[in-house]
């Protein structure tokens, strides 16, 4: 049963046209990655699905009372403000103790409660926020660009992660990603957008497609394999870089 659904949807912005005839659908416990160069269009799908912006043409069709939980691609908290984690979660509505803690340990954040805001790391951060978005039990958990200033192996643990809440909730994941060969490896399915839906298929044929290598160059299929390699051996660390509030991120 699909979740949501876009159909022949055109997003214009003056006379500048966002996306064009764009269908698209997901449903329940699948992962779906967008991926696509600067401006493709990619942000602006997300923010269709959330109902943040109106499409100039086609239909967007969800289901009856679907849950969306949203990670956002920049989130500016003050560092001057004292704001813990378990109060954080409390905004804009304060939340049971228990939903919190169940959040929080199926983020990977179990033990940040109590912990400042503004003295995360990078992968903390985004696994706060990750909890925050599953709060409600989501029927369809939407990523934006959700590990920016993460490495390598600390965005395969987050998208690790993600597999799990996935497998935990039976939700659909929809995620936005630049980082080409980590995020189609952990992907059952991968967009290419470039104002319009290039190409759409499993990782592997997305990733030899014409219109696809055309965007990326013939090198990042064999990166996706190269992950997939390394990927098998697993990394149980959360590498990353110290979180940089209110840092710009490309679209």
């Amino acid at each position: 049963m699909s979740l949501a659904s876009l159909a022949g949807v055109d997003v214009r912005f003056g006379a500048q046209t966002v996306l064009h005839g764009v269908d698209f659908d997901i449903t329940r416990g699948e992962i779906v990655t967008i991926v696509g160069p600067n401006g493709s269009g990619k942000s602006t799908l997300l923010r269709v699905l959330i109902g943040a912006q109106h499409p100039s043409a086609g239909q967007v069709r969800l289901m009856a009372g679907l849950r969306i939980g949203y990670v956002p691609q920049r989130l500016h908290i003050d560092p001057t403000l004292p704001l813990t984690v378990r109060r954080f979660l409390d905004l804009p509505q304060r939340i049971p103790q228990d939903l919190a803690i169940e959040a929080l340990d199926r983020a990977g954040a179990g033990s940040l409660g109590a912990r400042q805001m503004a003295d995360l790391s990078g992968g903390q951060f985004q696994r706060v926020l990750l909890a925050r978005a599953i709060l409600s039990k989501p029927d369809l958990l939407i990523l934006d660009e959700p590990t920016q200033g993460l490495d390598q192996p600390g965005s395969a643990a987050f998208y690790r992660r993600i597999a799990e809440v996935r497998a935990e909730l039976g939700c659909a994941v929809l995620m936005v990603s630049h980082e080409l060969h980590v995020v189609m490896a952990a992907s059952d399915r991968v967009i290419c957008l470039n104002g319009h839906v290039c190409c759409a298929g499993h990782p592997e044929q997305v990733a030899s497609a014409p219109e696809y290598r055309a965007l990326f160059g013939s090198g990042t299929q064999g990166a996706l394999a190269l992950y997939r390699h390394e990927h098998a051996h697993g990394h149980d660390h959360d590498h990353d870089h110290p979180h940089g509030h209110g840092s710009e991120a490309a679209q």
